[in-house]
């Protein structure tokens, strides 16, 4: 690439870097304590959303024939935000043991990196996960296994992937379920999902369970390993703090799988098995912002319709082709908390959208 080719995809991939200014954000938390403690989760939480209604929609397309090396500087932020993440949740929490600080900012703290590890943190592990590269790869079980939360490499390309929009796909949220059955379903089902998956996936290679090419062996040392180092560096206060940032992302993630495909459903065929993946089975939204800290989380239904595309190839598919919620995630996820409020606005959409999509279907 010359110069000039350089520095506009420089420009144009810029704005994806803002996950930047979250890491930054939490280091300011620490110094300043005290109302800074609350800088990440009111921005991404409270903020972020009002910012998206004044800055509004992005509805453009990249073009998806550009070449790998004109990704570079899109792919570059994915590929460096693991040590990044590693450095401000294990530095911040060796720095808080040992710091002034009340057991209440302490905690605060904590919650707000939850917020990062689990807003960014595992949305970047989810696009690296989706490529063939072995750094890749290890790059995104390195930022699951610091929210303990490593099964969801292979519950989401061996179960969701597959199974999304039907009843084998734990985190397709059914029609008229709350976000904390949904959560509690989510979290007693997908693990033993997900291991039953690499089980099938062994005995296809003639390998039991306990071959060491099964990943959860990796899942399992990777997960000790935060763990102890957690305990080695605050004791068990430390590992206190660590599992209060694990939850607040594993709550954060599964928030968003809640959104994705509530209420939507694949159509049974009559040899038994279900119509391939549609972009019509996930909601949309293309508000511009979040789906700049997202990396074009919002834009799901090209993602499951092209799982191997790169974020920022995904394409604004429009309201014809996949449904559109009527937020950004981050302000449907808030929506979410209160469930008479989230049923009150997402009941009649799913009903539109089976109107939309299976006007011959009249009972589900």
């Amino acid at each position: 690439m010359s110069d000039k080719n350089i520095l506009l995809s420089f420009k144009s991939a810029a704005p994806f870097w803002s996950s930047i200014l979250f890491a930054i954000s939490l280091w300011v938390s620490f110094i300043i304590q005290g109302w800074a403690i609350l800088i990440v989760p009111v921005f991404t939480l409270l903020i972020l959303p009002v910012i998206d209604q004044y800055v509004g929609l992005r509805v453009e397309n990249l073009d998806t024939n550009l070449k790998d090396s004109q990704l570079f500087w899109y792919r570059l932020i994915t590929l460096i935000w693991a040590p990044i993440q590693f450095l401000t949740l294990f530095g911040i929490l060796a720095l808080t043991i040992y710091t002034d600080m009340s057991l209440t900012e302490k905690i605060g703290l904590f919650f707000a990196m939850g917020v990062l590890t689990g807003t960014i943190g595992i949305n970047y592990a989810h696009e690296l996960m989706h490529k063939s590269g072995k750094l890749e790869r290890c790059l995104a079980d390195a930022l699951l296994a610091m929210v303990l939360y490593s099964h969801f490499r292979s519950e989401h390309l061996l179960v969701h992937h597959i199974h999304v929009g039907t009843p084998k796909d734990p985190v397709t949220a059914k029609y008229n379920e709350n976000f904390y059955k949904f959560f509690i379903r989510v979290l007693i089902q997908c693990p033993s999902s997900s291991f039953k998956s690499e089980t099938i996936k062994l005995g296809r290679k003639g390998l039991p369970p306990s071959d060491f090419s099964n990943p959860f062996y990796i899942y399992f040392a990777s997960q000790f390993f935060m763990i102890a180092l957690s305990l080695l560096i605050g004791g068990f206060f430390g590992l206190f703090l660590f599992f209060i940032q694990a939850l607040v992302a594993i709550l954060l993630l599964e928030l968003v799988n809640y959104i994705e495909h509530y209420g939507l459903s694949r159509k049974s065929l009559k040899n038994g098995k279900y119509e391939f993946v549609q972009p019509h089975h996930s909601w949309n939204s293309t508000y511009k912002v979040s789906n700049w800290v997202l990396i074009n989380l919002q834009r799901h239904s090209d993602h499951h319709f092209k799982p191997a595309r790169s974020f920022p190839l995904l394409q604004n598919l429009g309201a014809t082709k996949a449904p559109q919620l009527p937020h950004s995630y981050p302000a449907m996820g808030i929506l979410a908390l209160f469930p008479s409020a989230w049923m009150s606005i997402m009941n009649p959409r799913v009903t539109r959208w089976r109107e939309m999509f299976y006007p011959e279907i009249t009972k589900w």
